[in-house]
């Protein structure tokens, strides 16, 4: 194909032999369509560019087959995955994926919102737990959209993520079964909505476990590395040391086991400590991290199928979509030292 013609329906349907009503429904209803077929209008696809250039496409439809995701740290460990379950099921059905990258940038986040207005994109996918300020200048309504990631804050918007509760539960559950009765909180947030419910499911385990409240060590923090540091740090200033450590996600366990080995303690001898999320570096710290894990694929996925159902039927058929999280045990936790009580 010339690089200066954007490539056809035709195109396609030419390459892979096939009519062009067979490649849209290749495009739009692939489960309508046999293997084969659908693999070797996939092929033509690739070949031709087709998929790539849903932005002209669009143009000359006069409508967009392309979704802006909004997220304010691609380097987030999480973001990739997703983005990757995003992708597939938007290209399964015709559409093309915009990112916008607001690094914390509220105005950036607003600003991005100029491609509803020149019609460069059809829905809007947010990984942000907000809505961009003042987006009612920007725009005459929010276009369909739907969290990931992070709930979305008096958003009133459609949400699939991992179910936070369910798996902080899971972690409290095996500490508890390890014999661990004073555990630290990690993370506590008043405005991560996904913080929050991970609080809860801690809160939930130790209430069955019988654990007061008035004895639980809860400590705020950002779910970096710093504040998984800064946190041990708080503790051996209290002079309130647990016996584990829960934290709010793996970036703050990470940071709770520099902390403790930089005062020469040793994990899990000394302190058991679990994460969530299982990012790639949980399994290359040492000891490897016990952690809840993300299907974060599958998230991706589905928010996606959720988005397209909104721009189909004007209304989604769930508010909240939530995945099962699953406990992976590494090398992090074992049972309390039996002389942690004279530290």
């Amino acid at each position: 194909m010339s690089n200066s013609t954007p490539a056809t329906i035709e195109d396609v349907a030419r390459i892979a032999e096939v009519s062009i009503a067979t490649v849209s429904r290749a495009i739009h209803m692939p489960e309508k369509v046999a293997n084969s077929t659908r693999l070797k209008v996939n092929q033509a696809i690739a070949i031709t560019g087709y998929t790539t250039n849903a932005m002209a496409r669009s143009l000359r439809l006069g409508r967009s087959n392309m979704i802006l995701v909004v997220a304010p740290d691609i380097g987030d460990p999480n973001f990739s995955n997703i983005l990757v379950g995003l992708e597939n099921e938007a290209r399964a059905h015709g559409y093309g994926i915009l990112i916008g990258h607001t690094q914390n940038d509220a105005q950036r986040g607003l600003e991005y919102l100029k491609f509803f207005n020149s019609n460069q994109a059809a829905g809007l996918i947010l990984f942000t737990g907000i809505l961009p300020f003042g987006h009612q200048t920007m725009t005459a309504r929010l276009p369909p959209s739907v969290g990931v990631f992070e709930p979305v804050f008096n958003g009133g918007i459609p949400y699939v993520g991992v179910d936070d509760t369910e798996g902080a539960r899971k972690a409290v559950d095996l500490l508890l079964a390890e014999g661990h009765r004073k555990i630290a909180f990690i993370g506590d947030s008043r405005t991560r909505l996904a913080y929050t419910r991970r609080r809860m499911g801690y809160d939930a385990g130790l209430d069955a476990a019988g654990i007061p409240p008035d004895t639980r060590i809860v400590l705020e923090g950002d779910g970096t590395i710093e504040s998984g540091r800064h946190a041990v740090e708080q503790l051996f200033m209290r002079d309130t040391l647990p016996t584990a450590f829960m934290c709010v996600n793996d970036q703050t366990a990470i940071g709770v086991m520099i902390g403790l080995g930089a005062r020469g303690y040793d994990i899990p001898r000394d302190f058991s400590v679990t994460g969530f999320d299982d990012v790639p570096q949980a399994v290359f710290i040492s000891p490897p991290l016990t952690t809840i894990r993300q299907p974060r694929t599958a998230i991706g996925k589905q928010a996606m199928a959720l988005l397209l159902e909104l721009l189909s039927d004007g209304r989604p058929t769930e508010t909240e979509i939530l995945l099962r999280p699953d406990l992976v045990v590494r090398n992090s936790v074992s049972a309390p030292s039996r002389n942690w009580s004279k530290r």
